[in-house]
């Protein structure tokens, strides 16, 4: 008995300092309000979707459910925003702000800020977004003694496509992989960006890297090379590999550009060196895997001549299928990695806007 009463009474005692150390114990005085104003954090929607080069909004605002006000005036606020990975016990830093004190973290330095349209709102604006900022992001607001949290997700138009490099079929590791996506202007690509092209009809045999470390790959067609004919469609998991050790191809994720991306009209077939050169003379650079792939889904480019890439393979884009050019899907047509020396074929180039 004599428990409870202890317990009920310091539920709503207020501990004070003791007057000869006044000076030293002020910070630390504990405030405990069983019915006390509660914080909320809030957003307003859980998925935002931008593309590469945009300006984007995630939404957050916070609340005391007693009342209604944006803050108690008793502790500064201080919003931190973070970036959540696949790895649930990491957050990457985005942005920490407490009055007049902000940071920003890493590649997000002058490219983030909160909106603060009134005293409650902890919105972060994101500007010139790069694909990199695809992902999860929380908002947290801390007041004192109280906290709380929301989750908003980021969304990027763009296109998955598989990619494996010249030596072929399972050649990469995981860095290696990563490595591959951004030299061909992408991203490695999450699981949910897989699953969306999957849905979107994307068909694939071969087994790839995703972000989170997993190999999987989309089956929209059953069949016995592939998990089986009689097996339903979806995204077949291999499960974690090792990252070092594993060898497979790899899911690249990009989006739009802000750029021209071109067949470049030339009076002679071109070996892979001479189509360098000839994107260079007309103030341009030889396209890459993820610039083709991205004016075929997002732009709708079509073009029956096969071209020459920056990686070294010939490829063309099918946006409306017709004999002789890819008559049975819409596509981006892959003849492979031809003899850079000799074979002959035009060129793709991308002219980068200022």
């Amino acid at each position: 008995m004599k428990s409870l009463l202890f317990l009920v009474l310091i539920s709503v005692c207020w501990a004070e300092p003791h007057p000869d150390n006044s000076s030293l114990e002020h910070e630390r005085i504990i405030h405990i309000q069983e019915n006390g104003p509660r914080l909320l954090v809030v957003a307003e929607q859980a998925k935002i979707f931008s593309h590469r080069g945009g300006n984007v909004t995630l939404p957050c605002k916070f609340y005391h459910e007693h009342t209604s006000t944006a803050g108690s005036g008793t502790h500064k606020i201080r919003v931190k925003w973070t970036k959540l990975t696949s790895d649930y016990l990491k957050e990457v830093d985005v942005f920490v702000a407490m009055g007049h004190h902000k940071k920003s973290y890493g590649n997000y330095q002058g490219r983030v800020f909160l909106r603060g349209s009134s005293e409650n709102d902890a919105s972060l604006i994101i500007t010139n977004i790069i694909l990199e900022d695809y992902g999860r992001y929380k908002c947290e607001v801390i007041e004192g003694l109280e906290d709380d949290t929301a989750v908003v997700a980021l969304n990027l138009e763009g296109v998955v496509f598989p990619y494996s490099p010249r030596l072929g079929r399972y050649n990469l590791n995981f860095h290696e992989a990563q490595r591959a996506c951004l030299d061909q202007d992408s991203v490695i690509a999450s699981f949910d960006q897989l699953y969306d092209a999957w849905r979107s009809g994307l068909d694939w045999c071969n087994a790839g890297w995703l972000s989170d470390g997993s190999v999987q790959y989309p089956i929209t067609k059953p069949r016995e090379p592939c998990g089986g004919k009689n097996t339903v469609p979806g995204v077949r998991n291999y499960g974690f590999w090792d990252k070092d050790k594993s060898r497979y191809d790899v899911f690249c994720f990009t989006s739009n550009f802000n750029g021209r991306f071109y067949y470049l009209i030339h009076p002679t077939k071109l070996t892979y060196d001479e189509a360098v050169q000839a994107c260079l003379k007309d103030g341009a650079q030889i396209a890459k895997v993820g610039q083709i792939f991205a004016a075929w889904k997002l732009l709708g480019y079509d073009r029956c001549d096969a071209g020459w890439l920056a990686d070294g393979s010939v490829r063309y884009p099918i946006s409306r299928p017709r004999k002789r050019c890819s008559p049975n899907e819409a596509a981006v047509r892959f003849v492979g990695f031809p003899d850079k020396k000799h074979k002959l074929y035009g060129v793709y180039c991308f002219r980068a806007y200022n």
